[in-house]
């Protein structure tokens, strides 16, 4: 797999979202640690986790334990692999999400995750979303904080605008590392977060980048007419030979250097296809007619 630069790391281009593994709906444990073992096998060497990662009512930090059982069990070489959580966010009882960016929370949430994952540094924490009760640069000198006690290496923000990647910037300077927001062929919204965080040289992290992109099983033509709007990359997998998702993740790739997808899993299968767009490359026509909306127009 091709690799990309996350602050000093060297990853895989391609990474794994690991939310499918551990809240509602979830696989067992079997099929979630042979996932998790598809994907470092295929080469991905950055999983993202979250502490609010668990089904409703189940405990903080499910997904974290999951992810560090995993890669106790796998067979191959795990030293070079980033795990990446965040805190900052938890579950309720009836399914919901909550927001706490308070700084002591942050630094409890911290230390608690650092703990499930076999130790400290972190190797990215991430500031899940931020708090509105919160001032946020309150929130982000708890991580800067975080780094200069060496709880955590590397830091990044999630959930942001281009104003608050900014402020990141001002307080936590190069220890800031990544942005991690909703990027996908269906939601482009964050397109000035994205060339922004090209200008300034930090990954940035799609989250579910498969938007828009969904398993079907007609072909790219009949795609295309049910579908106008991503049809396109129907049809661009049918010529390929490839599936849509892996279409859309190499579309990803293609929109800056510094895009790092991290599309989820819950089967081998989907792993290993999500780490084969590493290796494809869309040419110019392909391109542009997956940037457009509808059928490539501009």
């Amino acid at each position: 797999m091709r690799l990309r630069t996350l602050g000093d790391v060297r990853v895989g281009a391609v990474g794994l979202g690991t939310m499918p593994l551990s809240i509602e709906g979830r696989p067992d444990e079997a099929r979630a640690v042979a996932t998790v073992h598809a994907a470092l096998d295929a080469g991905v060497t950055l999983l993202d986790t979250a502490d609010s990662y668990h089904p409703p009512g189940g405990a903080p930090g499910e997904g974290e334990l999951l992810v560090s059982r995993a890669l106790a069990s796998y067979g191959g070489r795990t030293d070079g692999v980033l795990v990446a959580t965040k805190g900052g966010r938890g579950r309720t009882a009836d399914g919901g999400w909550t927001v706490d960016g308070r700084p002591a929370h942050l630094r409890r949430a911290a230390e608690e995750s650092a703990r499930r994952l076999g130790g400290t540094p972190i190797g990215l924490y991430q500031l899940h979303k931020p708090d509105p009760a919160v001032p946020y640069a309150e929130s982000l000198g708890a991580i800067r904080e975080l780094i200069d006690a060496g709880t955590v290496r590397l830091a990044g923000i999630s959930n942001v605008d281009t104003e608050r990647i900014l402020l990141a910037r001002e307080i936590l300077g190069d220890r800031l590392v990544s942005v991690q927001n909703r990027y996908s062929p269906a939601v482009r919204e964050s397109e000035a977060e994205l060339r922004l965080c090209a200008e300034l040289g930090l990954a940035f992290l799609p989250w579910s980048p498969l938007g828009g992109i969904s398993r079907s099983s007609l072909d790219g033509a009949s795609a295309l007419e049910a579908d106008p709007e991503f049809g396109g990359f129907h049809r661009v997998a049918r010529e390929r030979g490839v599936s849509p998702q892996r279409v859309a993740l190499a579309w990803l790739l293609a929109r800056s250097e510094t895009v790092l997808p991290i599309p989820g899993a819950s089967r081998p299968e989907t792993a290993r296809d999500s780490a084969g767009a590493a290796g494809l490359c869309l040419g110019p026509e392909e391109l542009a007619l997956l940037d457009g909306r509808p059928g490539g127009a501009a």
